[in-house]
């Protein structure tokens, strides 16, 4: 603005008083350079003082003024000409009035609907998005994945959507142009020009302001979609990798398949691979009583503890064959658990396992990577770009680099807060550890490789290319289990070693003998060991941390157990209740694993009893739940669950016009409940409407 000379004391007000990149771009909006306008050249023309008489005295007659401004040279012959170029100089100075926008789009923002319809002659093609071909919803509570979806949907050439106000365009709205009129003080009162004046009104919203607004609140909406489906996404993905581990048990990892066989790996409690091959129980080779002989050989043989079975193609085949098994072989101690097997695939064709596993073919690859996130979820699930494991909504429709960046900080976040071991984690797994870069952390391998394994932390100054500054960064974080110094295995920093001897010397103990003590370490007085580099609070989280060293912050290991009568959506009945694990959480409720290869639905309506605003704040990834069936679409692979075990689906299907059935206060207290939670919680249509178009 002042390159421009243009600006004066009080627009700098307002610029250093603007209170959003919005507000700031109003009010530099009739400043901006920009291409020759319309109303430049009418400018040019010499028609503002027209304009100006005009809009200042709707007593003038148009017609007869416009007549004095005829030229030759600017090709303005007659009035129509003339007025045409007054109504573009006015129309842009309606349109750039920063207060006007800003009165226009709060009033849009808080009051407007969206507007969504199918495009004619695109109904059959776009039969996922059924459920938005008349559409119309308040643009300030649309929820993400609703917007996301529509957007989508117009994307793919389905699904076109507008503006709207009380049901009808905002074009048509009468209330906006009533707003500029206010704004510049114009009254329709038959005088000669008031006619002329609407019209400038009528087209300086249809024309300008509206398509400017609208394209604002578009992109905030879109915006706001995609933060928090990235959001989703991250807290999924926090949930997937903090997962009970398993622990270092031997596990035998079964990657399920039909024609191709079952890929079978045995990994050792040390990670390293025993065994691995290829068995086929199911068609069309049938060779099911050989399958179980192999693979009870390879569990006396190795002494397996777990049998991890991929929930991909013939999960639910292998997971019976794993059952026969164990009812055949009763001297065997197995648990059998059915694991996800998302970004398996995308991990066995990636340049890291074709290092890791160079001699072995990438099927295997996936059997040991579906084994070894049973061990440890954390450790394995690392090794895949975090977008492929497939935890969001509407993953591929956001900003990638957002997502990524979104994704990248929850593994750092994850991985620093459960800590590494040092002598056993991947290179991947490092490259997570703050401080620690991909060329760092290849170093520290093949330093391990040299030396056989680290003794304590100390020796990380030995690895090449890894500097004081990493040091400090990433010690506190890699752990040394069985070392020479047993804070080594401890989240404290070597930093604040010098304080633990201190403490060591002044009550005359060993490290071993405090380790451990809740009652001594809890009669510690901080501040009197605290000093410049390490503060109170800092010893005090020391202390807590030598009362249980090396702890895990993840939950103890459970399994899920999937009901053996039931395989596919065709062996489900209404009211049945099973066991499942929440594979998917959105905001609009929880995708269930029930064991029969596609998950069922929880609304968030269905949960619980109780209103809940934010399933992730009940339910989490992995978590084990029971449901009840309440609706199945066989046809459409949809299946509706509740966790309110008390519901009847029965019920549901008499009051699945959202009213209480006939016959009872349960019917009129499940009415009301759903009434509270803003969603028809039981019918199969209700359901996945609120769940958009697709997962």
């Amino acid at each position: 603005m002042e390159s421009q000379g243009k600006l004066t004391d009080a627009l700098k007000n307002a610029f250093l008083s603007a209170e959003s990149k919005t507000q700031l771009e109003d009010l530099y909006l009739p400043y901006k350079i920009k291409r020759r306008t319309k109303a430049q050249i009418a400018i040019e023309a010499g028609l503002q003082p027209l304009a100006d008489a005009l809009f200042n005295d709707p007593m003038l007659n148009p017609e007869e003024q416009a007549a004095n401004y005829f030229s030759t040279e600017h090709k303005i012959d007659t009035t129509k000409a003339a007025l045409d170029g007054a109504r573009f100089i006015l129309m842009e100075r309606f349109a750039e009035d920063a207060t006007l926008i800003g009165n226009v789009r709060n009033y849009l923002d808080r009051s407007s609907e969206v507007i969504v319809a199918v495009i004619p002659g695109k109904e059959e093609e776009g039969e996922k998005f059924r459920d938005y071909f008349e559409h119309t919803e308040k643009l300030k509570t649309m929820p993400s994945h609703r917007a996301l979806a529509v957007f989508r949907g117009r994307n793919e050439g389905i699904l076109q959507f507008q503006l709207g106000l009380d049901g009808e365009p905002a074009r048509e709205s009468g209330t906006c142009e009533s707003m500029i009129c206010d704004h510049f003080k114009l009254k329709n009162e038959s005088r000669p020009a008031d006619a002329w004046l609407m019209q400038v009104v009528r087209w300086t919203w249809r024309v300008k302001l509206l398509s400017h607004i609208e394209t604002d609140l578009v992109g905030k909406l879109r915006q706001k979609a995609e933060d928090d489906a990235i959001s989703v996404f991250a807290k999924n993905l926090k949930d997937l990798l903090l997962a009970a581990p398993a622990g270092a048990r031997t596990t035998l990892g079964l990657d399920p398949g039909f024609r191709s066989g079952v890929k079978v790996v045995v990994v050792k409690d040390s990670g390293d691979i025993a065994e691995h091959g290829v068995i086929y129980p199911h068609q069309p080779q049938n060779q099911w009583q050989q399958a179980i002989e192999v693979l009870a050989l390879l569990c006396r043989k190795y002494e397996v503890d777990l049998v991890a079975i991929g929930n991909g193609t013939a999960s639910r085949e292998t997971d019976k064959l794993v059952t026969e098994l164990i009812k055949q072989n009763s001297n065997l101690t197995l648990n059998k658990i059915v694991v996800s097997e998302a970004g398996a695939s995308v991990y066995s064709a990636s340049e890291f396992a074709a290092r890791e596993f160079p001699d072995l073919d990438v099927t295997i690859r996936g059997a040991i990577s579906i084994a070894k996130r049973l061990q440890d979820p954390l450790a394995e699930l690392v090794k895949i770009d975090p977008k492929a494991i497939g935890v969001g909504q509407y993953q591929h429709d956001v900003s990638q680099v957002a997502l990524a960046r979104s994704l990248d900080a929850v593994v750092e976040d994850c991985v620093n807060g459960v800590g590494v071991d040092l002598n056993t984690a991947s290179e991947p797994l490092l490259t997570r550890v703050s401080g620690l870069t991909s060329s760092v952390a290849k170093q520290i391998v093949a330093f391990r490789h040299k030396i056989g394994q680290f003794d304590n932390r100390k020796q990380l100054l030995d690895v090449p290319r890894l500097g004081a500054k990493a040091f400090e960064q990433a010690a506190g974080f890699l752990k040394i289990v069985n070392g020479s110094n047993p804070l080594d295995n401890s989240s404290v920093h070597p930093e604040a070693y010098a304080v633990i001897e201190s403490i060591l010397n002044k009550n005359n103990k060993t490290i071993s003998q405090i380790v451990g003590d809740s009652a001594f370490l809890r009669s510690i007085n901080p501040k009197e060991f605290a000093n410049d580099q390490i503060g109170e609070l800092t010893i005090k989280d020391i202390l807590k941390e030598l009362e249980k060293p090396g702890r895990d912050p993840r939950p103890e290991f459970k399994t899920v157990t999937f009901d053996d009568s039931v395989e596919e959506i065709k062996d489900l009945k209404l009211n049945m209740i099973l066991e499942g694990v929440v594979t998917n959480v959105t905001n609009f409720g929880a995708f269930v694993d029930i064991g029969v290869h596609q998950d069922g639905l929880v609304h968030i309506s269905a949960i619980s009893h109780t209103f809940v605003d934010d399933p992730s704040k009940v339910l989490k990834a992995g978590q084990i739940v029971k449901v009840k069936v309440m609706e199945i679409d066989a046809a459409r692979k949809r299946i509706a669950l509740t966790m309110r075990l008390d519901d009847d689906a029965n019920l549901a299907e008499k009051t699945s016009d959202n009213k209480p059935a006939r016959g009872g206060a349960r019917s009129s207290q499940n009415h009301n409940r759903q009434q509270q939670q803003q969603a028809p919680a039981n019918t199969m249509a209700a359901l996945f409407a609120k769940a958009a178009a697709k997962k």
